[in-house]
């Protein structure tokens, strides 16, 4: 495997380090490439092996534009195995997390938008009820996704996600797998309160 040549600035590169580093919690200076956790990433065949160790690699080396666009960032499922498998407890799925936020502040255009509009919704469902209903959920996931396919003149997408999403749907409901109703937490103040305190200490609005 070989890889592209970057210009290496340390100051920069300090700086970019350091918010990914508070922005994740992860120590990223403890990583010394031992390669544990691209061994056991489930994602690695599917983000072409840009595996955790090169993903760490990229920030610390300043490259910032590479870390927020790579495609680990956008299809880590956060299953942590690589956390669990790293000598130094280094969790990549919170590094991934930390750069969407960033790439969102940044309005970077996510490299994989449908998950990019499956995070948003989630994290916006969550917040308004403090746990997620399928129904709602989805309904916001699908309004995200379609008005980007809409914005790209991508009127094929459009109308091949509407008849999946029916057949979905409908299948789902045949076997009373999608619940209709909307239940919500008894202290949703409390959940957003966690937000409102992590937007402010990090300064991102979702």
């Amino acid at each position: 495997m070989t890889f592209e040549a970057v210009d290496f600035n340390p100051g920069e590169a300090r700086t970019f380090a350091d918010e990914v580093a508070t922005a994740s919690g992860q120590n990223l200076s403890a990583c010394y490439q031992c390669r544990k956790c691209a061994a056991g990433c489930p994602v690695a065949e599917a983000t072409g092996f840009f595996t955790p160790d090169r993903l760490i690699r990229t920030v610390v080396m300043g490259d910032e534009k590479a870390a927020q666009e790579s495609p680990l960032t956008w299809k880590c499922v956060s299953c942590y195995t690589c956390g669990t498998r790293c000598p130094n407890g280094i969790q990549t799925g919170k590094i991934t997390e930390a750069l969407k936020r960033i790439s969102k502040k940044n309005r970077v255009y996510p490299q994989v938008p449908k998950i990019a509009s499956f995070h948003a919704a989630f994290v916006s469902a969550f917040k308004r009820r403090g746990r997620i209903n399928e129904t709602e959920f989805m309904a916001g996931y699908e309004m995200r996704h379609m008005t980007r396919l809409l914005m790209d003149f991508n009127f094929p997408a459009i109308i091949g996600e509407s008849f999946s999403q029916a057949r979905l749907g409908l299948s789902m409901l045949k076997q009373k797998r999608l619940h209709i109703g909307l239940t919500r937490v008894k202290d949703v103040k409390e959940v957003r309160g966690l937000f409102s305190g992590a937007d402010e200490s990090e300064n991102y609005k979702e």
